[in-house]
């Protein structure tokens, strides 16, 4: 800031002398002299004090007048001193200079009889640069400002991606292991409890265990191909899938039923896939927080939707699991009807059990791919 301020000094005082030595050469009277001088030193305000240097210039032209017009080398200070009015004055203030500047200087013109357009001109000229080197300077520093802005929101769109993605995840994750690991759980439990007295029930049991780890296999291998980006191959799924799960689930000791009502054929992949998460999550809470108590499952489709509704009686005794819920599960199947543009339920039921109820509409405009 010194070394400006340093700067603009010199170069204020070296104008001052040459402006003032520039009317001397000329032959004006005192007068003059110290307008030249005015019109050097005002451009060592140019950039500190903008708005005070062009009144500065246009006040020593002004005395140089009543001795003609100017000299080449005060008219070129006074044509710097132009250029910096429209370059650094600001808005109102830089557009006032320009006829104050040019009525200043063509007052020693009108004196000495001369034409006044080359003068105009030449400090119009040089006004007009100054000028239109703002607004560009002006609109670069806009410009500049919006890239930051911009760059701020793709950060923080960035930043928003990640954790939705890894909330997307994390809630994958809960469907496929919470769901195996209750089974093989459950199935464990009751393998250890009939080991030693009924070899064909434990090889069911077993056999239980071993279908809940391959399903989960199957869906974590799902998973990893979609995190890779690959597109997933095979059949559209459909409802089929919710009636193997259901047959599963009744395979493993749940008590539970399916009924199927309505129309539910052109169901589109999101729906039937959010339906099936619905009715997985749904078991896998009954089988871990209501061990032993009826579970009916219910799919209704109509012209509009798929309404899947999952309702457990109450817990006949405190599950192996119970207390251990964190309510990922429910969070996510919420995030993944909302996905849907879907409405989502979850509360208890007036029996002391559970109702889980969601409705999908067929042509929901999906928030996520």
């Amino acid at each position: 800031m010194a070394r400006t301020r340093a700067v603009d000094v010199l170069v204020g005082a070296a104008a001052a002398a040459a402006g003032a030595a520039a009317l001397a050469a000329a032959g004006a009277a005192a007068p003059g002299v110290a307008g030249g001088a005015l019109i050097g030193a005002s451009l060592g305000l140019a950039r500190p004090l903008p708005a005070y240097a062009w009144a500065v210039s246009a006040a020593g032209a002004l005395l140089a007048a009543p001795d003609g017009a100017l000299p080449d080398v005060a008219l070129l200070l006074y044509v710097f001193a132009a250029f910096g009015a429209g370059r650094l004055a600001p808005h109102w203030s830089g557009l006032a200079a320009l006829p104050v500047l040019a009525g200043a200087l063509l007052a020693g013109v009108v004196v000495e009889d001369e034409s006044a357009v080359p003068f105009l001109l030449v400090t119009g000229a040089a006004w007009g640069a100054g000028r239109a080197l703002r607004e560009r300077e002006l609109v670069a520093a806009r410009l500049a400002a919006r890239v930051q802005e911009l760059e701020e929101e793709r950060e923080v769109h960035a930043r928003l991606s990640v954790r939705y993605e890894r909330a997307r995840i994390a809630a994958e994750l809960h469907d496929i292991v919470a769901h195996a690991i209750s089974v093989m759980v459950v199935q464990a439990s009751a393998g250890q409890r009939v080991a030693a007295v009924d070899p064909e029930l434990t090889a069911q049991t077993f056999a239980a265990i071993a279908g809940a780890a391959r399903e989960a296999e199957g869906d974590m291998g799902r998973l990893v191909a979609l995190l890779g980006g690959e597109e997933p191959v095979g059949e559209a799924p459909d409802l089929t899938l919710v009636e193997e799960l259901v047959a599963r689930a009744a395979g493993s000791g749940l008590d539970v039923t399916l009924r199927l009502e309505g129309t539910r054929e052109g169901l589109p992949a999101e729906v039937v896939r959010t339906a099936y998460r619905v009715v997985q999550e749904s078991l896998t809470n009954a089988l871990r927080y209501a061990a032993g108590a009826p579970v009916r499952v219910l799919l209704r489709g109509d012209v509009d939707a798929l309404a899947v509704e999952v309702v457990n009686g109450a817990a006949r005794r405190a599950g192996t699991l119970d207390g251990a819920g964190t309510g990922n599960g429910l969070r996510g199947l919420r995030e993944r009807v909302d996905g849907c543009g879907g409405g989502f339920e979850a509360g208890p039921a007036a029996d002391g059990g559970w109702r889980v109820a969601a409705r999908l509409p067929r042509r929901a405009v999906l928030a996520r791919a």
